[in-house]
């Protein structure tokens, strides 16, 4: 099998992320439950693993990393917390629908919502945010990559005209979370969410956001915290305060593993890897009859992802083929992002999406190649 969905989930871990999780299982109890040996390593290595993200992300106190279940979460969390009726949210057309489905939901209980365009290349136009900006607007929330063209925004940009204005800065971070440099002080973000099993290369179920200092978050999820249980509310400390029930022990041993792996190898070297093979993909496809890429495949600094489709054929039934018969996966559809392909021109033929990762090889981008130009009749 050749694995290119990277986008939706990494599928090559390291080992010592299984390995890790299958240690936390057969030897830690509830985290902060008990003052006994196992629910002490537990609480250990909980916050160790905060430590870890807090070093990764730049953000100065661990506490204010919380745990979730991933990126939707954490989303649905902050952007539920954030906003009340008569507040102003500005987005963009690129967004995942974790961003957009909130923001819907919240327009209909009187929050104004509004979307920045995106053009037919898929691209965002950044320079006229200030005039957007009102005095009810609260949130400035955008994905830092999108997760059907790879196209990576300005967040440092975003968030230095965010700070000027007084509007708090989301980031949706799950394309770039162990991929990209993210400094949730230089970049001005207010709140940075992002999944643990993409580009931090561990398991699914686990993720978090982390609250910069003087960012106010209310809870919006309520019940068990472990401690002060005769409030009636949750604790106002971080991270109880977002940590409703008892948080995925298991898999923040895998996450901490995986981070572990990033330090070790370096976040770089791996973000490079998976870049070379995505642009060797895009220099040998782009020579096949039939084929149309959409988005701005030669830009510098891009997530590896590529969209095409193959003539008007379509996409779920090429994504079919290259499974059935060469057992080369990727993704087809809308990618949860209905918006992106409507600007992209995709919406009624969907798209192929090819994602990488630092483990696929030369010889997989051309056995894909080799594919595609079968399936293209060249």
């Amino acid at each position: 099998m050749i694995y290119f969905d990277s986008a939706a989930t990494t599928f090559q871990r390291p080992p010592c992320v299984g390995e890790a999780m299958l240690h936390a299982l057969a030897h830690c109890a509830s985290p902060g439950r008990g003052a006994y040996a196992a629910s002490l390593d537990a609480a250990r290595l909980v916050w160790q693993c905060r430590k870890k993200l807090a070093n990764l992300f730049h953000c100065p106190d661990p506490a204010r990393v919380v745990f979730t279940s991933g990126a939707t979460e954490s989303l649905n969390l902050t952007l539920w917390g954030l906003l009340k009726p008569g507040d102003h949210v500005i987005a963009t057309a690129i967004e995942h629908n974790s961003v957009l489905r909130p923001l819907y939901a919240l327009q209909a209980r009187g929050v104004q919502v509004e979307l920045l365009p995106a053009d037919s290349m898929g691209r965002v136009d950044w320079s006229i945010l200030p005039a957007h900006i009102r005095p009810q607007t609260k949130v400035v929330v955008t994905a830092h990559a999108s997760n059907v063209t790879g196209t990576v925004q300005d967040i440092r940009a975003i968030g230095a005209c965010c700070r000027e204005h007084g509007v708090s800065f989301v980031v949706d971070a799950a394309q770039t979370a162990g991929a990209q440099e993210i400094d949730l002080q230089r970049d001005g973000i207010s709140v940075l969410c992002f999944p643990g099993h993409k580009g931090l290369l561990g398991p699914a179920g686990v993720g978090g956001l982390c609250v910069a200092p003087g960012v106010e978050l209310p809870a919006v999820k309520t019940g068990g915290s472990g401690v002060q249980s005769f409030l009636h509310g949750m604790p106002e400390d971080l991270p109880e305060r977002l940590e409703a029930g008892t948080v995925n022990t298991p898999g923040i041993a895998g996450l901490s593993a995986a981070l572990d792996f990033l330090r070790e190898t370096g976040m770089e070297r791996l973000r490079q890897q998976a870049d070379a093979v995505c642009r060797r993909f895009v220099a040998s496809v782009t020579s096949i009859p039939g084929i149309v890429l959409y988005g701005d495949v030669h830009a510098e600094k891009r997530a590896p992802i590529v969209l095409l489709n193959l003539r008007e054929m379509p996409a779920a039934a090429l994504s079919d083929a290259l499974a059935e018969q060469y057992d080369i996966c990727t993704r087809a559809g809308a990618h949860c992002a209905p918006l992106m392909h409507e600007a992209l021109g995709t919406d009624k033929q969907g798209a192929v999406r090819f994602s990488f990762s630092p483990w696929n090889t030369d010889a997989e981008i051309d056995q894909a190649v080799r594919a595609l130009r079968a399936l293209a009749g060249a």
